[in-house]
């Protein structure tokens, strides 16, 4: 399997989607007509740019070998090229989903998430 390519989401919202059977992204995500995921390399400035002070988070991962074409990687922060899903994501390509955990500065723990 190819390295994971990971979202970070709340966990009502993800919650609301396994129920709908259907995750088409964030608010942002569809304002911007992709979903948007990092690489392992990313995923924490992410959080820390996104995510900080945020609570009852989820850390999803997924396969991008699952994706096929509708995956494409684009330049986004300082020109790093970041995974973009241009359509739905399906729950076959989720590897697995985690709780994210704050540390007591309002940022979150990585720490043996992904390993």
């Amino acid at each position: 399997m190819p390295q994971p390519i990971f979202k970070i989401v709340a966990r009502l919202e993800w919650q609301a989607a396994r129920l709908s059977g259907t995750y088409d992204g964030t608010d942002v995500d569809r304002a911007d007509g992709f979903i948007h995921f990092s690489t392992a390399d990313q995923v924490a400035e992410t959080a820390a740019r996104h995510f900080s002070g945020k609570r009852d988070l989820l850390l999803i991962a997924v396969n991008a070998g699952m994706l096929g074409d509708a995956l494409k990687y684009e330049p986004s922060r300082g020109g790093a090229l970041f995974p973009h899903l241009y359509g739905v994501l399906p729950f076959s390509a989720v590897v697995w989903e985690k709780e994210l955990p704050e540390t007591a500065a309002g940022g979150h723990d990585f720490s043996g998430l992904l390993a």
